[in-house]
């Protein structure tokens, strides 16, 4: 027999539940540096992307999104503690990861399981080991590419021959004698250690479950189906088309009557630049050099392998969205799909990430409201204004009712710009790669100044490729001024 003292708990335990079944699930699909090579940002004219392309036309698409910081570690704590690199303590990929010991041990999913979310997470999210973070965690570590990161390895008669012009490393997988690097390419960064050449590209043929990305999503999409009725938060980071630059054989094939188109280039593009510019174009920090690809004769073939690499997975993106259209989330899902940073193949000489230019800073970014309240918000249009991955957290705490986290964000929710995408603000995106060095874009400018102190300024609206730097000409000094005021006022609100 129930007493009249329990009502009210009963009564408030029956609001809660109310309160929890209301709130949007949210699919929260991360992806490995991807650029703008997908077919409803116009990247690349053989960029081959329908189901990102269709999943843009259900929301806002951001055409003018950039990353916090253009590599995957401080990117990506960025985006989990909505805090810049100086306020989270991670600046680079080569030093401890996003843990406890930092100052915002909370990150976005915690968010979530305080609010009465189930928060699951497979694939690349945090480049950190946080499984507090996660109700249930689905790792494939070993299964990014087809041979695990211990086949990968050189053996000790091998090693000698990595940093040579005739690298060999011998690997069998079903079957197959394959050798690596697939590129034939020697290696520019570590040719002394065992571990397996990253600055590789070529097709493999296998089964598609061979890949890690597969196997996320076959997770994800078990995941829809064993959860009805509660809200999630679903996130699933794919790792392609991080390096080594390997999908499945078909995802190639197209290019055998259809060679990959290189991205246009100024061959003086370095004259007007600073020496230490020049070291962090030239320098091959995160991947390989480009003389060693233009002397090899892979540049082609690295651009097919980046744009295969892109479809396929494009293509799980399109399993997990199908899937979700057909579970019992389908109409109460918020979407968001985004990339860590840009990556750059060629252009300025540069392959990889780590630099302040366009190319390494700007994103995907598609957001899509739930469809039980998409008469509140835009729906197939695109969205101009500057924003940066920093406002992902914000936008998700406004958008899921959620108690925001003790920190004080960085960035401003986007909610105002899923209503009227059309609207301009005139504020600014802000990228930082390592202390001191910072690049700020707005709706036409970039400006970019270095720790050491020189410039550069270029206008996007008639030289979006960024070969010419205006920083020293006098007719745009009005322009860099204003430029300059407003990173010093970015950089003060961080303080």
């Amino acid at each position: 027999m129930i007493s009249l003292r329990m009502f009210p708990r009963i009564i408030a335990g029956v609001l809660l539940a109310i309160s929890v079944a209301a709130k949007p699930s949210v699919l929260f699909i991360a992806i490995d540096d991807l650029n703008d090579w997908i077919g409803c940002l116009n990247g690349h004219p053989q960029a081959l992307t329908p189901s990102m392309d269709r999943l843009a036309k259900r929301g806002v698409l951001f055409t003018n999104a950039h990353c916090a910081a253009p590599a995957c570690s401080p990117s990506r704590a960025a985006v989990f503690t909505g805090r810049m690199p100086q306020n989270n303590g991670v600046w680079a990929n080569r030093q401890p990861k996003l843990d406890q010991k930092y100052r915002n041990p909370f990150v976005l999913p915690m968010s979530f399981k305080q609010a009465g979310y189930t928060a699951l997470g497979t694939g690349k999210l945090l480049h950190s080991k946080r499984g507090d973070a996660f109700d249930e965690f689905f790792s494939t570590e070993q299964r990014w590419s087809p041979i695990t990161k211990e086949a990968a390895n050189y053996t000790p008669a091998e090693l000698p021959s990595k940093g040579t012009d005739d690298p060999r490393h011998v690997v069998n997988h079903r079957g197959q004698t394959r050798v690596l690097p697939l590129n034939r390419m020697p290696s520019d960064r570590k040719p002394n250690a065992r571990g397996g050449e990253s600055f590789d590209w070529g097709p493999w043929d296998v089964p598609d479950r061979d890949f890690g990305d597969t196997l996320i999503t076959d997770w994800a999409i078990d995941k829809l189906k064993q959860k009805p009725g509660e809200p999630l938060f679903l996130g699933v980071g794919y790792y392609r088309p991080h390096q080594p630059l390997y999908a499945p054989k078909r995802f190639f094939d197209r290019f055998h009557n259809d060679p990959g188109q290189l991205p246009p280039i100024l061959e003086n593009d370095l004259d007007d630049l600073s020496s230490i510019a020049r070291q962090w174009a030239l320098e091959p920090y995160t991947s390989g050099a480009h003389s060693t690809v233009v002397r090899f004769n892979q540049w082609r073939p690295a651009i097919e392998a980046y744009l295969a690499c892109v479809t396929y997975v494009d293509h799980e993106i399109g399993r997990l969205l199908d899937a979700l259209d057909r579970s019992s989330h389908a109409d109460n899902t918020l979407i968001v799909l985004w990339s860590d940073h840009g990556w750059q193949l060629g252009e300025k000489q540069h392959w990889g990430k780590w630099t302040g230019w366009e190319r390494s800073t700007k994103v995907p970014l598609i957001i899509v409201p739930p469809k039980n309240r998409a008469s509140n918000f835009a729906k197939n249009q695109t969205c101009n204004d500057p924003v940066n991955l920093i406002d992902l957290y914000p936008t998700l705490v406004e958008m899921c009712g959620l108690s925001p986290p003790e920190h004080q964000f960085d960035g401003q929710s986007l909610v105002p710009n899923l209503k009227n995408p059309a609207r301009l603000t005139g504020r600014t995106s802000l990228t930082l790669f390592n202390p001191g060095n910072c690049s700020l874009r707005s709706d036409r400018w970039r400006y970019i100044r270095y720790n050491e102190g020189s410039e550069e300024l270029y206008d996007l609206e008639n030289d979006p490729n960024e070969w010419h730097n205006l920083a020293n000409r006098k007719e745009h000094a009005k322009t860099r001024r204003e430029m300059v005021r407003k990173l010093d006022e970015r950089l003060a609100e961080l303080e």
